[in-house]
């Protein structure tokens, strides 16, 4: 530790200090405590979040206009967003951000000035003070202010957050252990098991009986692995007894039918609405899983990374680009991009990008059209009486447009 604080001591000299072998930093997995991703809804869950969130790419946007900014500060942050460290991909790193937010609803990532570089650190301690600043620490070393951010998933407190491990600890248990139950079952053969009675009291010193009873054994462990039909004869007093399972699968599937539905409710899913949406329309479903699960990470994570990159008082915003166009199928595109350019909405260009193909790059296909049908209130009336003097209301109304 006398490295780390000599170094925390000149931090107000330097923006930068090295976290890699100090106890700021560790290599370990975040997500093993509990083993919470063996539970395979709950990975399922977790991936379908996180893999939406990790797909979107960053801007930088002016706070006040939303005008995109292409300074040397935001050249500076999507560097760090999109190539954080020598370990992790900008895509792994909003993805273990996501993971972490929605298992322990407390992440901490860290930005090194100086290197450019940002880090999720893990083990951080941290505390509120009564003048209202949240301090940051490790093992009694201090992290300066400026190089951390703590992201919550607020619940009813002002300092810490919520995760799964929290809000659903009985239900995840619950449902963990019933897989568990029937996955052991099943990697066992099913459990299956006998019972040898005997009229006779078992000895260690009775060599007879314990040949036969060997002999019986012998014959029972065979059976799994053999094609053969086994017929095992016994004498006066012995019988054999199938054992039933302890596990009754049909009620721990009821159970996980119920139970493996509610984990999606603690991540702002109703499964069942989504699955319904899904078969009837994928549009849909997407739209319901952005606007009820994705819009309010992409909220917070925007507002956190913003003030950790750029200060407080900075006018310029990290921003998730997220296209809402990737949940609709080529048909619907193709109709969507039709309308935008016959309504002067988008260019030729902007359409052929939208739906997968190479820009033109022609003075044509970069005007603004629109169509003779379409005719502003303010210009019926004229092509109306137009019509009606018996001119052809088509080009009336793009001469009147025109005009």
């Amino acid at each position: 530790m006398g490295l780390v604080r000599n170094l925390l001591n000149k931090i107000s000299n330097k923006r930068s200090f090295d976290i890699q072998g100090s106890s700021y930093f560790t290599y370990g997995h975040f997500l093993n405590d509990d083993n919470i991703l063996k539970s395979s809804d709950t990975y399922n869950l977790m991936k379908l979040i996180s893999d939406q969130i990790a797909m979107t790419d960053f801007i930088v946007e002016d706070r006040y206009t939303g005008k995109p900014v292409n300074d040397w500060r935001s050249q500076k942050a999507l560097r760090a967003l999109n190539n954080p460290n020598d370990y992790l991909t900008g895509f792994e790193f909003k993805k273990l951000l996501t993971n972490v937010y929605l298992l322990r609803g407390d992440v901490f990532p860290f930005y090194d000035d100086q290197k450019n570089q940002l880090h999720i650190l893990e083990g951080t301690q941290y505390e509120l003070t009564a003048a209202g600043t949240e301090c940051f620490s490790y093992s009694g070393s201090i992290i300066p202010n400026y190089m951390i951010r703590h992201i919550k998933n607020i619940g009813l407190n002002h300092l810490n957050g919520v995760g799964l491990l929290e809000l659903a600890k009985e239900t995840l248990e619950g449902v963990m252990n019933a897989e568990s139950a029937l996955t052991e079952k099943y990697k066992k053969g099913g459990l299956i098991a006998f019972l040898l009675k005997l009229d006779a009291h078992l000895t260690p010193t009775n060599t007879t009986q314990n040949k036969t009873v060997k002999a019986i054994l012998n014959q029972l462990e065979e059976i799994p692995t053999s094609n053969k039909t086994k017929l095992i004869p016994l004498g006066k007093g012995y019988d054999i007894k199938a054992l039933e399972s302890p596990v009754d699968d049909e009620k721990i599937l009821k159970y996980l039918n119920v139970y493996k539905k509610d984990l999606g409710k603690y991540f702002g899913l109703d499964i069942d609405l989504l699955d319904k949406l899904e078969q009837k329309d994928m549009e849909q479903a997407m739209m319901k899983l952005f606007n009820s699960c994705l819009k309010p990470i992409f909220k917070n994570f925007e507002e956190h990374l913003s003030i950790l990159l750029f200060g407080k008082n900075s006018n310029l915003k990290v921003k998730f680009k997220h296209n809402l166009l990737d949940y609709v199928g080529m048909k619907q595109k193709t109709d969507i991009a039709y309308n935008l350019v016959r309504t002067s909405i988008a260019t030729p260009d902007d359409s052929r990008e939208m739906i997968g193909f190479e820009r033109l790059g022609t003075e044509e296909s970069s005007k603004l059209y629109i169509s003779k049908d379409l005719i502003g209130l303010d210009k019926l009336e004229k092509v109306t009486e137009s019509a009606l003097e018996g001119g052809d209301n088509s080009e009336e109304g793009a001469k009147n447009l025109s005009n």
